[in-house]
């Protein structure tokens, strides 16, 4: 397993046993992961829009990000499959038409049901405009919008008054399949498996069984109905990476937001330990959720279960040969500051034993730092820094108060000495 924290990017590798452990770590653009799953055998996962309800550009949600929900799994034949149609759909546009093998798009596009945030991107999705491109798209038969459900979709949002250019400016191929819930198919590299989810209108999840692992797609979910709890269990039974609803807590899901279609990560959590999922994503954060309320919900699933991730934008997981490696952008830099600061640091080891040392950060940006410890804290584990003011804002002897999550273990034998990258959520 390789766990290693860059800026700008944090990657996380695991071994077959999905089990942190210490291990070694690179930096780039000086190195790579010291493992690496071979590119013929990955299926690939990346986030362009991971919100619910609607997008938001606050600044207090940008390192999460405010894309509606939107991923794009890559399998291990190199087909490209998008999950939902928000906001996100927009840059992945882009991001395709500026790659390679851009001349003919030709990916297959899994609707999970007609919300605004899951559909609201289709008009900006570039690759919709260029006859060469073919689109395969996936959804149910709504019981309100009846045969042809997905196409109905595409003519309303395009109708006058409601945008300026009709469909027929939509000159790429477009094939409409309508699935259900307990239907099975295949698409280049994946099994599909289809269960209906409890959302008001009607949802479906998806399962998606590869040669390199098992992929579970099931946002827009709410807890509650006997016959649709079972069937998320079945989907999600034995995956290798399960992205799930988590809108609401714990206390809104019980009183406010019930009956809004929607869970919480505990309910998550509790999947994971009933169905025997390996990996976690935290998915469809609230609009009104800040990062620091992510990064809290976080903090909490992560008490009760080992490999919890909360999806953001840019996000990448790579799965394959009994590994998983997560790529997390570091978004908008901060100022990089390499002066030397002398710092407090608080935290577990490994064992579980309580520390707290003198020692000195030499690379600190706004987002993370570098710091050697004698100690070595235990791989997801929070620290707490207590940081000499480095100048900015207050006098010099107020000292700056930190708290970070432990995203990479790199020991250093010659120097008897653990580099440790943090990323402050505080």
């Amino acid at each position: 397993m390789t766990y290693s924290y860059t800026l700008p990017s944090i990657k996380i590798a695991f071994n077959s046993t999905f089990v942190p452990t210490t291990s070694s770590i690179a930096a780039e653009p000086l190195a790579k992961p010291s493992q690496k799953i071979a590119q013929d055998r990955v299926a690939k996962l990346r986030f362009w829009g991971v919100r619910g309800s609607t997008p938001t550009v606050d600044k207090a949600t940008w390192r999460y990000g405010g894309n509606t929900a939107c991923v794009e799994l890559t399998t291990p034949a190199g087909v490209r499959v998008i999950l939902d149609c928000g906001t996100g759909l927009r840059m992945l546009g882009r991001h395709l038409e500026s790659s390679p093998d851009s001349e003919r798009i030709e990916p297959h596009i899994f609707v999970t049901h007609y919300h605004w945030d899951h559909i609201q991107g289709i008009p900006f999705f570039s690759p919709l405009y260029a006859e060469q491109n073919r689109l395969h798209f996936y959804s149910f038969r709504s019981e309100y919008l009846g045969a042809d459900s997905l196409k109905r979709v595409f003519e309303a949002q395009m109708a006058y008054p409601y945008f300026p250019v009709d469909l027929s400016a939509m000159s790429a191929r477009r094939e409409f399949t309508e699935v259900s819930g307990g239907e099975q198919f295949q698409v280049p590299g994946a099994r599909v498996t289809a269960k209906w989810l409890n959302h008001p209108q009607g949802c479906l999840g998806f399962r998606f069984e590869t040669s390199a692992g098992t992929i579970v797609y099931a946002t827009d979910n709410e807890p509650g109905d006997p016959k649709l709890d079972k069937s998320l269990l079945e989907l999600a039974a034995g995956a290798d990476v399960f992205i799930n609803d988590a809108q609401f807590t714990p206390e809104q899901l019980a009183t406010t937001r019930k009956g809004w279609g929607h869970s919480s990560w505990l309910e998550g959590v509790r999947i994971v330990k009933e169905a025997g999922v390996k990996n976690l994503v935290l998915f469809h954060h609230d609009p009104d959720s800040t990062d620091k309320m992510v990064d809290a919900t976080l903090r909490e699933a992560r008490q009760q279960c080992a490999n919890v991730w909360a999806a953001a934008e840019g996000m990448v997981m790579n799965l394959g040969q009994q590994q998983l490696e997560v790529v997390i952008p570091s978004v908008r830099e901060g100022l990089r500051r390499d002066a030397n600061f002398r710092a407090r640091v608080t935290g577990l080891t490994d064992s579980g034993h309580a520390f707290e040392e003198e020692t000195v950060i030499s690379d600190l940006t706004l987002h993370g730092a570098l710091i050697y410890l004698g100690h070595c804290p235990k791989l997801q584990s929070e620290l707490q820094v207590q940081l000499d003011n480095p100048g900015i804002g207050g006098s010099s002897d107020s000292p700056v108060r930190l708290r970070g999550y432990v995203v990479r273990i790199e020991p250093d034998p010659e120097k008897d000495r653990t580099a440790v990258g943090i990323v402050f959520t505080e």
